[in-house]
C-alpha cells in the first residue's frame, strides 16, 4: 500500500475477558492522549456475550475515545470477522495495532494484501491454561515472526521472538510508561487512606498490587511475611486485586494464622489512594512484561521491592529505585528486612524512581516512540529507515 496521508488511521484491535489488566491502561490512555491532527484513533475489543464483568467500554467514554465493542457468542464466531472487515473499511485504517494472540491473528489476516499494515505490540504470554501453554502461546510466537514490525515490552520477550524466528531487525523494545502527574504521592492523603483500610497507628504496611493468578506468587509473597511476622509485629499486608485465585489465597492466610495481619482487599479502583496506606510496595511476581503496578510504585514513590521478571529490572534497576531480587521466599524476606532497617535508603530509591518516570519512563515518551513506529510503518521503513520488504501473511516465519 502506498503511504497514507495524514491522519493516520490506526486500530487498537484486542480480545480480553473481565476487566483485563495494565495493557488496557496502555491502549486506553494512548488513544484518547494521540494528535488529532497526525492519528486518528479506534479502539476495538472483542469480548464473549456472557462476560458480565467486562467494563472497558465505560472506561472508554469516560476518555472520550472512538470505541467499538464486539460481543462473541463463541471463540469462532464468523460475525466478529466480518465486523472487522466492514470496521476496518468504514474507518479508512491504515495500521491495525494487534495486542493478544487472538486479535494477532486476525490483524495479520486483514493485512493480507497489503490492505492495511499489521503491527503487533507482544504483552507476554501469562496464562496458565494448558491450552495457552501448549498451544496458542507458541502459535502466537510463530504468527508474530511473520509480522513487520513487532512492539516488546521487554527485552525477556523480545528474545522469545527472536527464538520463535522472527527477524531481530523488526523487533523494538518499548517499555510500557506513565503518566506522572496523574499519579501524584500526596503526604496529606495518608491518615485517610490508611483510615480507609483499618490501618492502626505504629503500623508497618506492605502492599501488593495485581490480579490473584498464578504468575503473581502471591503465596510465596504470604509465606515471606509469614516468616517475617513473629519477629515484626508491627508488619501489615495487604494485596489489591481479584482473580482465580482468591478462595486460594484465602486458605493460605487462614493456614499462617496471620488474618488480623494479612488481607486481600479485592480490586481497587483508586490505586493512588491504596498508596498512601502503604510503607513498602513488594511485587512477587514469576512471570512479567512490563509491570504496570511497579509503574505506579514508582511514581507514587513508595518504596520498592520487585522480583527480577520479565521486563521489572529494566523499569526499577536494582539498587537505584528498587531491590530487585529473585522470585524466592527468602530473599524477598531478606529484601523485605533490608527496606524495613534503613528507611533513608529506601527513600532515596524512591526519589530516583519519581525522577526515571518523569523522563525514560513517562508515558509521553513512550507514546513519541509509538507514534514513530506508526509514521515508519506507513513510509514502508525498517527500524533503521530502510524501505521494509514485506512478505506476504502467509510466508513461512
Amino acid at each position: 500500500m502506498s503511504a497514507p496521508a495524514r491522519p493516520l488511521n490506526i486500530l487498537e484491535l484486542r480480545s480480553v475477558l473481565g476487566t483485563g489488566g495494565g495493557p488496557e491502561k496502555t491502549i486506553l490512555l494512548g488513544a484518547s492522549r494521540a494528535d488529532p491532527a497526525r492519528f486518528r484513533v479506534t479502539v476495538c475489543y472483542l469480548c464473549a456475550e456472557g462476560d458480565q464483568t467486562f467494563g472497558i467500554g465505560a472506561r472508554a467514554a469516560a476518555l472520550g475515545i472512538d470505541y467499538v465493542e464486539l460481543r462473541e457468542r463463541h471463540p469462532l464466531d464468523l460475525r466478529v470477522w466480518r465486523h472487522l472487515q466492514r470496521l476496518v473499511a468504514d474507518r479508512g485504517i491504515h495500521i491495525v495495532h494487534a495486542h493478544d494472540y487472538k486479535t494477532d491473528l486476525l490483524a495479520l489476516l486483514l493485512g493480507r494484501g497489503g490492505r492495511v499494515i499489521p503491527l503487533a505490540t507482544a504483552h507476554g504470554w501469562t496464562g496458565h491454561s494448558r491450552r495457552e501453554r501448549r498451544l496458542y502461546y507458541p502459535a502466537d510466537r510463530r504468527i508474530l515472526a511473520r509480522y513487520p514490525r513487532v512492539i516488546a515490552v521487554s527485552s525477556d520477550i523480545r528474545r522469545a521472538l527472536i527464538g520463535a524466528g522472527a527477524d531481530p531487525a523488526r523487533i523494538t523494545v518499548v517499555l510500557n510508561g506513565i503518566d506522572p502527574a496523574a499519579f501524584v504521592r500526596d503526604p496529606s492523603r495518608r491518615p485517610a487512606a490508611r483510615a480507609q483500610y483499618g490501618v492502626r497507628d505504629g503500623q508497618f504496611v506492605i502492599g501488593a498490587v495485581g490480579r490473584l493468578e498464578p504468575q503473581k506468587r502471591f503465596d510465596r509473597l504470604i509465606r515471606a511475611f509469614q516468616g517475617l511476622a513473629p519477629a515484626c509485629p508491627s508488619l501489615v499486608l495487604l494485596i489489591a486485586g481479584d482473580g482465580s485465585l482468591r478462595s486460594r489465597l484465602h486458605r493460605d492466610i487462614a493456614e499462617t494464622g496471620l488474618t488480623d495481619r494479612i488481607r486481600l482487599v479485592g480490586h481497587v479502583h483508586d490505586v493512588a489512594g491504596f498508596h498512601h496506606a502503604l510503607d513498602l510496595f513488594v511485587q512477587s511476581s514469576d512471570y512479567e512484561g512490563t509491570p504496570n503496578a511497579v509503574l505506579e510504585a514508582m511514581a507514587l514513590e513508595t518504596p520498592i521491592i520487585a522480583t527480577d521478571a520479565g521486563g521489572t529490572s529494566e523499569v526499577a534497576r536494582d539498587g537505584l529505585e528498587a531491590l530487585i531480587v529473585r522470585s524466592d521466599t527468602d530473599e524477598m524476606a531478606r529484601a523485605i528486612r533490608q527496606a524495613i532497617g534503613d528507611p533513608d535508603a529506601a527513600r532515596r530509591r524512591a526519589a530516583a524512581a519519581r525522577r526515571r518516570v518523569e523522563t525514560d519512563l513517562s508515558f509521553e515518551h513512550r507514546m513519541r516512540t509509538v507514534e514513530r513506529i506508526y509514521e515508519e510503518l506507513a513510509a514502508g521503513l525498517d527500524p533503521a529507515g530502510r524501505r521494509l520488504k514485506r512478505r506476504p501473511a502467509c510466508a513461512s516465519g
